[in-house]
């Protein structure tokens, strides 16, 4: 496993990390949370992904529980939550600081943690001055409650906004984005973030590297197995808006430079998350520890993505977004 800094902080993440999105709570409890994350560690993962909304708090629950019983060392470990929906009501959502102070104490003690190590606000929140979000976030870094805090899924522009709060202020600005981010969405990540590596040293977290399991190609008949994601009662939706024709026949044109790569075309869609030099880390998703072991195979493809095989897969998906006219 590759190691690297989390933007321009010092802390290390690595390359490819786990999240617990769907799995944690929904399809797997704390016994098979267990295996999954040890099996992870084997594998020199570090990192690991939560949010207060997932299984509306369980997979926070099960995730601090099973690493308690796994009786792993705090300081090896860097855990993530994300704040925003924490509740029906009123206060419970949104990046105010009353919720941004009260989720991130309910978060922590659902992980049974004293802290984690990045803090997310998991969306934009148009209702609440990005100040009063930007002073919230520092309060709890400086309570010792995260050491780093993030976005996820904010715009550019947001971003900018917050980091020019924190420079005014003398505050802390956000250090990473998690953004959705495969060979089938892009233009966040290679053309509106562009600025903001250089400007403010951001980093990222991607997440859904293989498209909610789109990338995979086991979805190309169209047959969906009944231990995937998109059975799953709430996944329908997103399965009727992804499986369609023109993202299928892509998929099915990725096939041949996988073979010829002689890897699994999961691996190759997760390796080329992980080439881009933006990229800190790479959220994967697994409920099986089988699909752990291949997932984690991805980083010894990362140095096979050569010019050459780079233009063959753009020739396929094509759907690398214009540049704007100043980052030519």
């Amino acid at each position: 496993m590759q190691y690297k800094n989390l933007g321009r902080s010092g802390l290390k993440v690595s390359q490819l990390s786990y999240g617990a999105w769907v799995s944690f709570g929904n399809q797997l409890d704390v016994k098979e949370a267990k295996s999954l994350l040890q099996c992870c560690r084997d594998h020199g993962v570090n990192f690991f992904d939560n949010a207060e909304v997932y299984a509306n708090g369980r997979a926070e629950e099960i995730m601090g529980q099973a690493i308690r019983e796994l009786g792993w060392k705090r300081s090896d470990i860097v855990v993530s939550t994300k704040i925003f929906w924490g509740g029906s009501g009123p206060n419970d959502k949104g990046l105010s600081r009353k919720h941004v102070v009260e989720g991130t104490k309910a978060s922590l003690k659902r992980l049974d943690m004293e802290y984690v190590d990045v803090l997310y606000c998991h969306r934009p929140d148009s209702s609440t001055p990005i100040e009063e979000t930007v002073r919230a976030m520092n309060y709890v870094i400086d309570k010792g409650w995260a050491f780093y805090w993030g976005t996820s899924e904010w715009s550019a522009q947001q971003i900018t906004e917050a980091w020019g709060v924190a420079e005014r202020l003398d505050l802390v600005g956000p250090i990473v984005e998690q953004p959705e981010y495969n060979l089938l969405s892009r233009h966040k990540v290679e053309s509106e973030f562009l600025p903001l590596y250089s400007n403010y040293g951001l980093g990222l977290t991607t997440w859904s590297p293989l498209a909610s399991g789109v990338l995979t190609g086991k979805y190309n008949n169209k047959v969906i197995p009944s231990d995937s994601r998109f059975s799953l009662e709430n996944y329908k939706n997103l399965a009727n808006r992804s499986l369609v024709d023109d993202v299928l026949k892509k998929v099915e044109g990725l096939k041949p430079i996988a073979d010829e790569l002689g890897v699994p075309l999961s691996q190759l869609a997760i390796a080329w998350c992980a080439a881009n030099p933006n990229v800190s880390s790479v959220i994967t998703g697994a409920t099986k520890e089988s699909q752990i072991q291949e997932n984690m195979k991805a980083i010894d493809v990362i140095p096979r993505l050569t010019p050459a095989v780079m233009e063959s897969i753009e020739a396929v998906v094509q759907s690398k977004p214009k540049r704007p006219e100043s980052y030519r």
